[in-house]
């Protein structure tokens, strides 16, 4: 493979650096902001780490990044108050502000497609319905610990906590959230399966 830095990784690190600058001045709570923000830069600094040892596919990087923008949008606003969706909530008469949703969609969704290139390129499994059913309790359990993240920070903040939980009164916050996670690692196997395996192919015979 060439060890040469990819130009869109450039340009990906550029869109990454922007979207922080901007969420981070005169975001609406800075302890949220903190709280949200971290597993953004916590997967820059680990992506950087592994570059030279370990590279995604393009697709999977691209994917990274619009999980780490959807973060810091929700970092900026905090979740229950996205502009575009507090719209959406007026406009379609909904009980809440639902672009939480949205960050555990992708919560599912990008992370099927991270767990499944590094099986398929560092494991024996292979494309197949193992595969597919190992890396969906991958995201149902990455989900799940999310959620006792929130529960944690709960019990150490207190109402301070509660921009970041997000639950805006809805007795059953928690399990949907599981069920959107779910939902995206299910939509992310099934849509980008066949362009990803060729993707890790290019790259096996690069």
């Amino acid at each position: 493979m060439n060890r040469k830095i990819d130009r869109s990784n450039i340009i990906q690190l550029l869109i990454f650096s922007a979207a922080c600058i901007w969420s981070v001045i005169n975001p609406r709570d800075m302890v949220t902001w903190i709280m949200e923000a971290a597993p953004a830069l916590a997967a820059l600094i680990i992506l950087m780490l592994t570059y030279k040892k370990f590279r995604f596919t393009r697709l999977v990087y691209w994917c990274i990044l619009i999980h780490c923008i959807i973060l810091l949008i929700g970092a900026h606003y905090t979740y229950a108050r996205v502009p575009l969706f507090d719209y959406l909530k007026d406009a379609l008469d909904l009980s809440r502000n639902n672009y939480d949703k949205v960050g555990h969609l992708a919560q599912g969704f990008i992370p099927a497609l991270v767990a499944r290139e590094l099986l398929i390129r560092t494991s024996p499994l292979r494309p197949g319905k193992w595969l597919f059913w190992i890396v969906t309790c991958i995201c149902l359990a990455i989900s799940a610990f999310y959620e006792i993240i929130e529960w944690w920070a709960a019990l150490a903040f207190g109402r301070s906590a509660e921009s970041f939980l997000g639950t805006q009164g809805y007795v059953w916050d928690t399990q949907s959230d599981m069920l959107m996670a779910l939902i995206g690692a299910i939509l992310a196997q099934i849509l980008l399966s066949s362009y990803h395996d060729k993707k890790i192919s290019e790259i096996h015979n690069g």
